[in-house]
């Protein structure tokens, strides 16, 4: 009598740990290449030397391939913390972009 009950058990013991498993998702896209937004600041040299404006933010941060852009001035506070989907541009006292990276 006791072997049914046992045997239910540990059926039920069994299908409660296969559900906890991961299923493959089985609506992927046809190109399963993922979309990445990691900054590569290589592209974004030609902006040293103009004029940090909105339109330049923009066609840097395309150009990056980043979410983000931020313009650092001299002795402004910025946080530290790095965001591989960051673009900075440093610029002067004037507005001139001095250097470009990601973080």
């Amino acid at each position: 009598m006791r072997l049914p009950i046992l045997t239910s058990f540990a059926t039920v013991a069994a299908l409660l740990a296969s559900a906890c498993g991961s299923t493959p998702a089985t609506n992927q896209a046809a190109d399963p290449t993922p979309v990445s937004t990691r900054c590569n600041a290589a592209p974004t040299q030609f902006a040293v030397g103009r004029n940090a404006d909105a339109a330049l933010e923009n066609e840097a941060r395309t150009r990056a391939g980043a979410k983000a852009v931020r313009v650092l001035r001299p002795n402004q506070v910025v946080t530290m913390e790095f965001n591989a989907e960051r673009l900075n541009l440093t610029v002067d006292d004037a507005g001139r972009v001095t250097r470009v990276n990601c973080g």
